[in-house]
């Protein structure tokens, strides 16, 4: 059981969440937690934004029933979680990283860039939006000493584009990146590097048992939630 510190909307439809408890199975950047809401069948999965030795941070986008009830709860209420759940980034060791960040695919990073950063390296970093009063995170990049390069579709706030936009100025040799598939598919055709996707899927159990996120690699079926969410780029087929 994990407590509720925090519960504060950060921009529109977004929140962040942190959540007090035994994070010891948590140990790379980019694993996801698996979170038991009362009345709903399946726990909803989110990827760890952030975590210490006694608190997990989450950020969430509220797009149904799930996720509203999860808005509506206070600091002091306590959640039954799994954590420590997926196979999360390899930090490798590279000169120019750069990072990728769609919507919600955004958090995951966070955690990653401070990992790069204790390694050594300095990362760049791209988040993508649909229009300005999502933007969220920008601030917290910029304070770890990131390079920070803010995309919005509409161009209401930073390039006007997407983040392959931003991708085509930056010097970097080798990417990290999360976010929906059309961003994935435009980033594969762009890049001319290794790296590293974050797959978003539907899931049932949340640690392999169930199979329903499986899919096809060049390596034979992995399933997201456990041999995943993170696939190298060259073992995905599009």
């Amino acid at each position: 059981m994990f407590k509720i510190l925090l519960n504060e909307k950060i921009a529109k439809d977004v929140y962040k969440m942190v959540l007090e408890g035994d994070v010891s199975k948590i140990t790379k950047p980019g694993q996801f937690i698996n979170i038991l809401l009362d009345g709903r069948f399946l726990r909803r999965p989110i990827s760890v934004c952030d975590f210490d030795d006694g608190t997990v941070t989450i950020i969430y986008k509220v797009v149904g029933e799930g996720t509203q009830q999860m808005s509506e709860m206070n600091a002091g209420e306590e959640l039954d979680v799994l954590t420590g759940l997926g196979n999360g980034y390899t930090v490798k060791s590279t000169e120019k990283p750069v990072l990728i960040g769609g919507g919600v695919g955004v958090p995951p990073l966070y955690n990653l860039a401070k990992k790069l950063l204790e390694s050594g390296q300095t990362p760049s970093v791209i988040l993508g939006f649909n229009t300005r009063n999502e933007v969220f995170l920008e601030d917290e990049f910029k304070a770890l000493g990131c390079r920070v390069y803010v995309t919005t579709a509409d161009g209401s706030y930073g390039i006007k584009g997407f983040v392959t936009d931003a991708l085509k100025d930056i010097d970097y040799d080798y990417f990290y990146t999360c976010g929906p598939m059309p961003m994935f598919k435009a980033i594969e055709s762009a890049v001319k590097t290794s790296g590293q996707f974050s797959f978003e899927e539907r899931m049932g159990c949340g640690f392999g048992a169930c199979m329903g996120c499986s899919c096809k690699t060049k390596y034979g079926a992995k399933r997201i939630c456990k041999d995943g969410p993170v696939l190298e780029r060259e073992e995905i087929i599009w």
